[in-house]
C-alpha cells in the first residue's frame, strides 16, 4: 500500500487481443468502510478510501445541517483502540452539550440513493427547511473556467496511480486552486473537500467554485448549497434534479466541462461574460 493508503499494488494477468499473457503488477484504489458516530451513536457507514476520515465526518456533518460555523464543533477524532477492533474504521463527532442534534431526523440515507423512493418535490423542500437559497455575486471568466479541467487532471495524483478514484476541487474566482480531494465515492470526495474548508476555518464558501471529476447529481447540489458554494461545475452530466435544485437556489451549474467547451444549466449570470 502506498504511503496515503489510497491505492495498493497486487499481481493481475493481462490479455491481449493477440492472445498473449502476462503477469504484472498493478494498482487498485483502496476501498473500506467507515462508520460516522455522533455523540457516540451510529449515524452512518460509507465506503471510503482512507484517508483525510475527520475532512470526511465533517463534511457529513456540514451537509446534515449539523454544523454551521467552527465553534459548533468540539472535536472529530477515531475511537481509541480500546473501544473497537478495528478503531480506524469508526470516528466520533464531538458537539457541544448544549447543541440540538435531532439524530432522528438525519438526511443521509434518505438523499444517499437515487432508489430511495422519494419524490424530487420532497426533496427540495427538505432543503428548504434546511438552508436558504444563495444571493451570490460570484462569477468567473469562461476562460479561467475551462482551464479548470486540466488544472484538476495535473493534481489528480491518484487517478493516475489507479483510474479510480473520483475527485472535487475547490478553486476560487480567479481559478486558483484551493483543496483537491480524491475517494472512491464522489459524494466522499466533495465532503472531504468541505470538511478541510471547514476544518481550516475557510468556511462558508461563498466565494468558491467547486468542480467534480464525474456527473453533478441532487447530494452534490445540496452538498454545496450547506456549504453556501454558489457555483458547481462537472466533467460530466448533471441530473434533472441537480438542474433543478441549482435553479431555486441561486448556484450556477456547468457540465460537459471540456478545455474548449462547457454547458451552463443555471444562473449564467456566474460567468464574467454577460451570456444571453
Amino acid at each position: 500500500m502506498n504511503e496515503s493508503g489510497a491505492s495498493q499494488s497486487l499481481q493481475v494477468h493481462r490479455c491481449r487481443s493477440d492472445g498473449t499473457v502476462e503477469r504484472v503488477r498493478d494498482r487498485v484504489s483502496t476501498e473500506g468502510p467507515l462508520e460516522i458516530r455522533i455523540r457516540g451513536r451510529s449515524v452512518a457507514i460509507t465506503m471510503r478510501t482512507p484517508g483525510h476520515d475527520r475532512e470526511l465526518a465533517a463534511g457529513f456533518a456540514i451537509s446534515e445541517g449539523l454544523l454551521a460555523a467552527r465553534e459548533d464543533l468540539v472535536d472529530i477524532a477515531h475511537c481509541r483502540q480500546e473501544e473497537a477492533s478495528h478503531p480506524e474504521n469508526i470516528i466520533n463527532i464531538y458537539l457541544p452539550g448544549h447543541a440540538a442534534c435531532d439524530l432522528e431526523g438525519l438526511t443521509r440515507h434518505v438523499f444517499a440513493s437515487s432508489s430511495c423512493g422519494i419524490c424530487g418535490k420532497a426533496s427540495l423542500e427538505a432543503l428548504h427547511n434546511h438552508w436558504p437559497p444563495l444571493r451570490s455575486r460570484f462569477r468567473i471568466s469562461p476562460r479561467e473556467l475551462l482551464r479548470l479541467p486540466s488544472r484538476l487532471r495535473e493534481v489528480q495524483r491518484e487517478f493516475r496511480r489507479t483510474g479510480g478514484l473520483h475527485a472535487a476541487a475547490l478553486f476560487d474566482r480567479e481559478g486558483s486552486l484551493v483543496c483537491i480531494r480524491e475517494d472512491v465515492g464522489r459524494h466522499n470526495a466533495v465532503d472531504k473537500a468541505i470538511g478541510r474548508a471547514f476544518l481550516e476555518r475557510n468556511f462558508p464558501l461563498e466565494d468558491h467554485l467547486l468542480l467534480v471529476s464525474g456527473r453533478a447529481s441532487f447530494e452534490i447540489l445540496q452538498k454545496a448549497l450547506a456549504a453556501r458554494i454558489p457555483f458547481v461545475a462537472a466533467i460530466s452530466a448533471p441530473s434533472s434534479l441537480a438542474v433543478e435544485a441549482a435553479r431555486e437556489n441561486g448556484q450556477t451549474l456547468v457540465g460537459f466541462l471540456r478545455e474548449e467547451s462547457f454547458s451552463v444549466y443555471s444562473r449564467p449570470e456566474g460567468i464574467a461574460d454577460h451570456l444571453d
